[in-house]
């Protein structure tokens, strides 16, 4: 027996909703836009361009008292209300997907995640990168042990600006501290250290941070951090708005060898046997894979419908808090603590408190 399609509505109808959402709402057969809120008003008649039978709202509180039929909401606003439109929609009895960052604190995070379980509903994070391609094509070489366990992994985003906004409302929101949170940091942090936590397969335990600003902005352009593990693992991340090229380049580090992404392709390198010599020379042997990604999309249309798929299977298992959850609460903690740290001369913060408890026993993180 076939299940019904979800039924939805999306909160915030700008640039990544239209581009990196709607088209898989628009094809799939198991959901259906139902409603849409938006202040502003060009959005709104885009919205129901996209959507002609959905029922458009200036706000989200109005479509909360008018629509009762809803499964979930997708908030794709900027992160000043993701906190407070989750928390809304999970007291109405509603699962919520959130794009990245959950939130700008981690008072915040925490009533979140607290509103989940308090109303046993699913809220999961728009951790969009662990379905590309390529980041997949890693997971299955560390799956089968290829390099052994991993101790070391660098982390770089390199990108020449920051993603602009639609211009009916405000371009430039992410480098508005108000509405951001944070500048690159707060806005490519999550997707790095997520990956950073499933590649080394634990959660930091402390943070050391250094940030830079050009122009007049309120946010920062330039961050790089140092994150410590537990039994001495280290992440290692430089993010910047300033690049001279788009790119993401990955490198992990384990017992028999290396990963080293760079945008679509993934080189393996694995260790062999000893050279006659001595001085630790080794043989090594190398193996490339192209895994096409379609990185210069910033949408990143092409992984969401995986990521939907990982939301209804949370769903079905009946997850609220998931491990992806708490991952995305440590992205939130670990960011707010990393500013601290390079606002006090780069003075290293401790993250080795748990992650907030709750009932709920984490599972893996992995889609």
């Amino acid at each position: 027996m076939s299940t019904p399609p979800l039924r939805g509505a999306l909160i915030g109808y700008g640039w990544i909703a239209r581009h990196g959402h709607v088209p898989h709402y628009q094809a799939a057969k198991d959901v259906t836009i139902l409603a849409v809120a938006d202040p502003t008003p060009a959005c709104r008649d885009q919205a129901a361009r996209d959507f002609p039978h959905a029922r458009c709202y200036a706000d989200m509180a109005s479509l909360l008292a008018a629509e009762t039929e809803l499964d979930f909401v997708d908030i794709c606003t900027p992160p000043c209300w993701h906190a407070e439109y989750a928390i809304a929609a999970l007291d109405r009895g509603l699962h919520v997907l959130c794009e990245k960052p959950l939130a700008t604190s981690t008072a915040q995070a925490t009533a979140m995640l607290q509103a989940a379980e308090r109303n046993h509903r699913v809220l999961l994070p728009c951790h969009t990168y662990k379905h590309a391609p390529v980041v997949r094509a890693v997971r299955k070489l560390l799956d089968d042990n290829r390099i052994g366990k991993v101790h070391l992994v660098t982390l770089q985003t390199f990108r020449n600006t920051h993603a602009k906004g639609i211009a009916d409302w405000l371009a430039d929101w992410r480098r508005e501290f108000r509405y951001s949170g944070g500048g690159i940091a707060m806005d490519h942090g999550s997707h790095t250290f997520y990956l950073a936590f499933d590649w080394l397969g634990d959660l930091p335990t402390g943070v050391t941070a250094h940030m830079t600003a050009q122009g007049d902005w309120d946010t920062e352009d330039a961050y790089s951090c140092t994150l410590r593990f537990p039994d001495g693992k280290l992440a290692m991340a430089q993010l910047t708005w300033t690049a001279g090229v788009r790119r993401v380049y990955y490198t992990l580090h384990g017992e028999h060898g290396a990963i080293t992404v760079q945008d679509d392709e993934v080189e393996l390198c694995v260790k062999g046997e000893p050279l006659a010599g001595g001085n630790g020379a080794v043989t090594w042997s190398y193996e490339k894979i192209a895994c096409p990604s379609d990185w210069m999309d910033a949408s990143h249309v092409g992984w969401f419908g995986s990521l939907f798929d990982r939301f209804q299977a949370t769903i079905a298992a009946d997850q609220p808090v998931s491990a992806e959850l708490r991952q995305a609460w440590m992205c939130v903690h670990l960011i707010e603590n990393s500013y601290e740290s390079a606002r006090s001369a780069s003075v290293a913060r401790d993250l080795s408190a748990p992650v907030v408890a709750l009932s709920q026993p984490a599972a893996s993180g992995r889609p």
